[in-house]
């Protein structure tokens, strides 16, 4: 294991902008970070932005692997903490109930270390009962939550579902790195 090593999932919503924000606080602060998107946050920031940002390459398909061992499974032994940041209603669907049908899910499916979750929604989704039951279920298993805070969204609506202040996820991960 990597203890300095953080997997940054990013997942597709508008608010993955923010997610190469948080990329740069945690290079910034000493970190390494090894990006893994879903297909549909790269329709929103492109996989270089996170390279760059990195200095790493970007994990987005299960199908283009280099080595003969996965970069899933090889990256799941080597960090020391997991962040999705934003989190879909979708994928936290998918990590509830052990859905592994792209890199970062099956990623998930096989870490076993802590997990933030930084939730972006419409406040709709949000507050779906399928979707609580899923927060209440990761909860349960020990993920750690950060946000999602009130406000407007990019559709236009309010209400809660925005994605926390990269700060804000910051320092929720690195008190949950400190606690390790």
């Amino acid at each position: 294991m990597n203890e300095k090593l953080i997997a940054l999932g990013v997942t597709g919503g508008i608010a993955a902008y923010k997610a190469a924000e948080l990329c740069s606080l945690f290079v910034k602060s000493g970190y390494e970070v090894q990006v893994l998107m879903t297909e549909n946050a790269a329709r929103f920031v492109t996989p270089l932005t996170f390279r760059t940002l990195s200095r790493r390459p970007v994990v987005t398909s299960l199908w283009d692997v280099e080595e003969w061992r996965p970069e899933h499974v090889a990256l799941s032994d080597e960090a020391a903490l997991f962040v999705a940041a934003p989190a879909t209603a979708n994928f936290l669907a998918k990590l509830a109930h052990g859905i592994a049908d792209d890199a970062l899910s099956s990623f998930a499916a096989t870490f076993d270390g802590p997990v933030l979750a930084a939730p972006a929604m419409n406040p709709k989704m949000w507050a779906h009962p399928a979707c609580r039951a899923n927060v209440e279920l990761l909860r349960s298993r020990g993920v750690q939550f950060c946000g999602p805070d009130a406000g407007r969204v990019a559709c236009g609506d309010a209400g809660i579902g925005r994605l926390a202040a990269p700060e804000t996820i910051f320092d929720a991960a690195k008190a949950l790195w400190e606690k390790k």
